[in-house]
């Protein structure tokens, strides 16, 4: 096997480090190695880890520098052919790593694959955060095999073909280093949700291939720092999704779907307003101007990127298909919308 580093970004996360990390090693054992990198925790986590697994590797970030940034300063330090990325309310299975570098050995134009996310409470179900793979829509709403918006589906061995995604779950992502740093890693202004994303496209946008590994299997607990229904995980999705947009986006798509994309957001603010969700309501706006009181530095990076037609977008509303049509399972959409 190739030098593989498993590494848990951790912050404040010590209960999911005494439930999880025990099972973790020993899925690893002879396989990778595992390595915690935490932000600046508050909670006792570093305090565990010394007294529980005092020959672990841990690097110390100054500061909680989020997803983005921590991952980024912590895999500078690690020598690896591939990092898997790990959140740490994640339970892992016998055997979980080496499908994973077996897929991206034999096929050196992968640069990211993720496994099967299933729901740590509800193990027959897939969960919220990568399911069977990520897509995005034309408006660049995320979606995924086996979950639309909060439609979970059920493992039927529906899923259980290799496949080529869009892209691939932050928390539980095998990298090829190599392609890490070719790409820069992650943008470190999303701070943290979508990075992952951003980082898969601008792969996508140089021919490379992110892939769904169905043999391996692992089981999330999910929202472990954020809790879904959150304004400040709004503002940041919000944010990072039209950060993302712009970045990424041929030209001639842009403005036409930035243009639409603020007037569904308007939409949305307003629907949280009715709903009485008035924190979720100001995120909205907050959101943008953070956006456009940046434009400049997010056109220096855009730039510098290469924007192409890539593989498995969309090309249609994931937001009409789910709220209008009532379709709930990935299956049900028309294989025929997604470019190739």
């Amino acid at each position: 096997m190739p030098k593989t580093a498993v590494v848990i970004l951790n912050w404040n996360g010590s209960k999911f480090l005494q439930q999880f990390l025990h099972g973790i090693i020993q899925n690893s054992k002879n396989v990778a190695d595992v390595i915690i990198a935490d932000n600046a925790s508050t909670d006792g986590s570093i305090e565990f880890l010394r007294k529980e697994f005092p020959d672990l590797t841990v690097i110390r970030n100054s500061r909680n520098e989020g997803f983005s940034k921590g991952y980024n300063e912590a895999l500078r330090l690690i020598q690896a052919d591939y990092y898997i990325l790990l959140n740490s309310d994640i339970e892992v299975t016998p055997g979980w790593i080496t499908p994973l570098i077996t897929m991206m050995e034999r096929d050196k134009s992968i640069a990211i694959c993720q496994p099967k996310i299933k729901s740590y409470s509800e193990r027959e179900k897939f969960e919220y955060a990568g399911a069977a793979g990520g897509f995005i829509d034309k408006f660049g709403y995320p979606f995924c095999r086996g979950r639309l918006f909060q439609s979970l589906e059920t493992d039927h061995g529906q899923y259980d073909q290799e496949a080529e995604i869009f892209w691939a779950t932050g928390a539980c992502m095998a990298v090829r280093a190599s392609n890490f740093k070719q790409l820069d890693g992650f943008d470190d202004d999303f701070f943290a949700h979508m990075e992952e994303i951003d980082l898969c496209w601008r792969a996508k946008n140089q021919g490379i291939k992110i892939m769904y590994c169905p043999h391996s299997e692992v089981f999330h607990i999910g929202a472990g720092t954020l809790p879904r229904k959150s304004a400040l995980k709004t503002y940041l999705n919000i944010r990072n999704n039209i950060m993302m947009l712009y970045k990424n986006l041929p030209r001639k798509r842009l403005y036409i779907v930035l243009g639409l994309r603020c007037i569904l957001d308007m939409m949305a603010a307003l629907k949280f307003l009715v709903d009485g969700g008035i924190k979720d309501f100001w995120a909205v706006f907050r959101a943008y101007w953070s956006f456009y009181s940046r434009i400049r530095r997010h056109y220096r990076k855009r730039k510098k990127l290469y924007h192409g037609n890539v593989s498995n977008i969309y090309r249609g509303s994931i937001v009409i298909e789910y709220f209008i049509k009532r379709k709930k399972r990935f299956t049900e959409l028309d294989p025929s919308r997604f470019s190739t």
